[in-house]
């Protein structure tokens, strides 16, 4: 069952959400009148969504949500009466995944948490994708570092010192990249 954090500072309302989330089959992980400490209550609840209802999100409240999307992403759900597009922009940007103006219909609360999931699983997958190609190319700049090294220290040419790195690579069970960090260290020592 999905575990919805709701954060509003009226109870009143926060009464609504909960009763329109039981009914689209949701679990409510606990009420947080506001997103102080936010990353430690994610910590402590592990909630599957954060769903917060405001009359407009607060500088810290979006601090706090960028704050914990960092160490613990998760979908971001605002219900708000701001529609300002500057608020809208940094909402995005502290990682909210569903901005919704006009106040929270409990009936629309499912289709709108599952858009919410699935556009964060989108981006979560954009960011990995990312970080695997940013990894790949660092890498690669360090095993035409080493390579260099190599060809200068060694006379060697491109091809023999790649083949070099790839062998010692192969012996030790190391990536080339690590094999490629080891000989630059090496060479600044040597050298």
């Amino acid at each position: 069952m999905l575990t919805v954090l709701v954060i509003d500072e009226s109870r009143l309302r926060a009464g609504e959400i909960c009763a329109g989330l039981a009914l689209a089959g949701y679990q409510v992980a606990a009420i947080l009148a506001g997103a102080e400490n936010l990353t430690a209550e994610v910590e402590r609840l592990q909630p599957d969504v954060i769903l917060i209802d405001t009359d407009s999100p607060s500088r810290d409240t979006l601090e706090n949500l960028a704050a914990m999307n960092k160490d613990m992403p998760r979908p971001v759900v605002i219900f708000t009466q701001a529609d300002g597009q500057e608020t809208i922009r940094d909402a995005v940007k502290a990682g909210v995944s569903a901005y919704v103006v006009d106040g929270l219909d409990p009936k629309r609360i499912k289709p709108i948490v599952d858009v919410a999931r699935a556009r964060f699983e989108d981006t979560q997958a954009l960011r990995r994708e990312l970080d695997e190609i940013s990894q790949k190319l660092s890498d690669r700049k360090l095993v035409d570092q080493a390579k260099g090294v190599l060809m200068k220290a060694r006379g060697m040419d491109e091809d023999a010192a790649y083949h070099a790195m790839r062998k010692l690579a192969m012996a030790r069970g190391q990536s080339m990249a690590k094999v490629a960090r080891d000989v630059i260290d090496m060479a600044r020592v040597l050298l």
